[in-house]
């Protein structure tokens, strides 16, 4: 099974040792994202921008592999504090709609450098 790397404009990059994503067989796995700008450096900022930021740049790296948030499977999100957590279940239907992608959602695993972090995995048809 052949491995192809989604790379390329519009599509933030990193100077962490990852690839924003990586199709094989018929799914897309994203790595996590994050606030950052598009050469990776994180934005800090409220904790509902640095949660639409990490789901654009998801969403940039879904668009550039050719697919649509509608085509997401699964979605693991990183809270960082249990007070966002009704402001983030708002964000996330701005992104997904029923009938919803299977989810993970884990609160306060992300130390003090975010606010929240996102991956995802999309089915290609």
């Amino acid at each position: 099974m052949e491995k192809e790397f989604v790379f390329g404009e519009g599509v933030p990059q990193s100077h962490l040792p990852f690839s924003p994503g990586v199709k094989c067989g018929q799914f897309l796995f994203i790595s996590g994202q994050a606030s950052v700008d598009m050469e990776g450096k994180i934005v800090n900022d409220t904790f509902e921008n640095e949660c639409r930021r990490s789901f654009d740049n998801l969403k940039r790296i879904v668009e550039a592999a050719g697919l649509t948030m509608a085509d997401i499977v699964q979605v693991r999100n990183y809270v960082a504090d249990e007070k966002d957590l009704l402001k983030f279940n708002e964000i996330y239907r701005e992104y997904f709609s029923a009938p919803f992608p299977a989810r993970t959602t884990l609160i306060g695993c992300l130390g003090t450098i975010l606010k929240f972090e996102v991956d995802a995995t999309a089915f290609i048809k």
